[in-house]
C-alpha cells in the first residue's frame, strides 16, 4: 500500500505537537519510525491508522482517503496488546471473522500461524492469564493473520524478554519478505531499525527532521541533532 502524507498536523489546546509537511511510504517498504519521547512517533501512527483526527491536512492510501475498504487493508500493533477477553484462538480468528472468512478457512489460517509464533500450545488460555511477551506474540499473530497490506507496529518488542524479541523480529521479517506489505514500526532499537528497516524517519518535536537510508541515518555525522540523541542513550 502507497501512503501519502499531506500537510498533517495536530494541535492540542493551541499547541501544535505534530508538523509533517510531506512524507511518502511506498508499497512494500519497511520503515522504522524513531526519535526521543514525546517527539509525535504515536500520535502520527494513530492518525495513519484512522484513530486520531489530524487538525490539518491529509493522508492518502493508494490515492483514496480513508475509508471501510482501507480500514479492512491495515492493522496496528500497540506496545500494550489490546486483547478481547476471551480465550488466544478466539483473539487470533476475529479479524477473519468480521472479514466473512469461512470457518474451515479460519481454522487452517489460525492454527498455522498459532504455530509460527509457537503458542500453539496457548489457544484455549485466556487472555488476561499470558505474560507480556506471550500477549505481543497473540498480538501479532492476529495482526498478520489476514495478510494486511498495511501494518504498522508501535514499539512491538517493548518490555518483553530476549527471546520473545528474536521470536517476534524473526516473524516479522519472514512476513515482510514473504508478503512485502507496507510497514510502519516504531522503535527505540536503533540496531532492531538496521536489522530490519529498509528506510528510518527521525522525528523531533512533532516533525521528521531526516529520512532514508538506515546507514546514512545513523553512521553519517550529517545531522548533529540526530548524533546528539544516539550518544546520549535517547533513542
Amino acid at each position: 500500500m502507497n501512503l501519502s502524507i499531506s500537510s498533517i498536523t495536530k494541535e492540542y489546546h493551541n499547541k501544535t505537537v505534530l508538523h509533517v509537511p510531506k512524507l511518502e511510504f511506498q508499497a512494500g517498504e519497511l520503515w522504522g519510525i524513531i526519535g526521543p519521547n514525546g517527539s509525535g512517533k504515536s500520535t502520527l501512527m494513530k492518525i495513519i491508522a484512522g484513530l486520531l483526527e489530524p487538525t490539518t491536512g491529509t493522508i492518502y492510501y493508494n490515492g483514496q482517503t480513508y475509508n471501510t475498504k482501507i480500514q479492512k487493508a491495515m492493522t496496528l500493533v500497540f506496545q500494550k496488546p489490546y486483547l478481547l477477553r476471551s480465550s488466544v484462538y478466539q483473539n487470533v480468528a476475529y479479524p477473519l471473522q468480521i472479514r466473512n472468512v469461512p470457518e474451515k478457512e479460519i481454522q487452517q489460517r489460525v492454527e498455522k500461524i498459532l504455530c509460527t509464533f509457537d503458542i500453539d500450545s496457548l489457544k484455549e488460555q485466556k487472555a488476561w492469564t499470558l505474560s507480556g511477551g506471550e500477549s505481543q506474540k497473540v498480538a501479532l499473530a492476529r495482526a498478520l493473520v489476514f495478510k494486511p497490506e498495511l501494518l504498522i507496529l508501535d514499539e512491538p518488542t517493548a518490555n518483553i524478554d530476549p527471546a520473545s524479541i528474536m521470536l517476534l523480529e524473526d516473524r516479522i521479517a519472514k512476513y515482510y519478505t514473504e508478503e512485502k506489505p507496507t510497514i510502519l514500526m516504531v522503535t527505540h532499537n536503533i540496531q532492531q531499525a538496521k536489522r530490519l528497516c529498509s528506510k528510518v524517519a527521525f522525528m523531533h518535536e512533532g516533525e521528521i527532521i531526516d529520512h532514508g537510508e538506515p546507514s546514512r541515518i545513523f553512521e553519517s555525522e550529517n545531522n548533529p541533532l540526530i548524533h546528539s540523541f544516539i550518544k546520549k542513550g535517547l533513542i
